[in-house]
């Protein structure tokens, strides 16, 4: 039996979360998990239970500034080896926000495998900041390129990883923003300490986190003193932050 084609199907932006602003100054993309090889439909449930309520928070703080905060819709549950399909389909996304509302700055958020796929697509010339949460990246083999990170040059990089997760390896994600920070010293690590792969423990700080970060790289906010100090600590400093447990609690967002 031969093998089975790929299923043609398309991406998709989602609606836009609390509704899209009269005027559009910057965009969220969110992107959710996923598996390493599969060709079935993502579950919309599953893929996006984690990204939920962080686009909230987003759509929330970046309302008056005209934020617009999408999902997208992959075409596909897996990332499929080189073909990298939620990369790519992060880049259409990128490509659609531009043809919906011009020539806006976007951040790309992604949890799990969106965190790599964040990664990946980060290069497209309308992305000015990348979020990269549990990423999940591909372990390191002698026998593969390294995971691109020259596409990371000149926007500005957020990654956070539980010291406790058990599905995507923390050291992985260290490893890779040491190698991105050599490049671009525009990248900071935290690490959220005792926490597993969903962030469920600090989910309030993570949140806080994120939001601090993205305000201030898509409107020029004034980003928190620890997101301040991680940028500019050299490694492994800045890649190695520890997110306090109660960070953000005094923040009237």
């Amino acid at each position: 039996m031969g093998q089975q084609a790929t299923p043609v199907r398309t991406a998709g932006l989602g609606k836009a979360v609390g509704g899209e602003p009269t005027s559009v100054s910057g965009a969220v993309l969110l992107l959710p998990g996923g598996e390493e090889v599969s060709v079935r439909r993502p579950s919309p449930v599953r893929a996006m239970t984690l990204v939920r309520s962080l686009g909230r928070a987003l759509a929330r703080a970046g309302r008056d500034e005209g934020l617009a905060v999408h999902p997208v819709q992959y075409r596909y549950r897996g990332w499929n080896g080189s073909e990298a399909h939620p990369a790519a389909d992060a880049e259409w996304a990128a490509d659609e926000v531009v043809r919906r509302y011009g020539d806006v700055p976007v951040c790309l958020v992604g949890v799990d495998m969106g965190g790599r796929a964040a990664l990946r697509a980060g290069g497209h010339e309308a992305v000015d900041s990348v979020v990269a949460l549990a990423p999940w990246l591909p372990e390191e083999d002698v026998a593969a390129p390294a995971e691109p990170v020259k596409q990371l040059v000149g926007r500005r990089v957020l990654i956070a990883h539980g010291t406790n997760d058990e599905r995507t390896d923390p050291e992985l994600s260290f490893r890779f923003a040491a190698r991105a920070k050599k490049v671009n010293r525009e990248v900071c690590r935290f690490e959220v300490h005792s926490d597993g792969h969903g962030l469920h423990g600090h989910r309030d700080e993570v949140r806080c986190l994120a939001v601090d970060f993205v305000m201030g790289a898509l409107f020029g906010h004034t980003v928190s003193r620890p997101v301040e100090d991680a940028l500019a600590a050299p490694p492994p400093i800045g890649l190695r932050m520890p997110l306090a447990a109660g960070f953000g609690r005094s923040w009237k967002r």
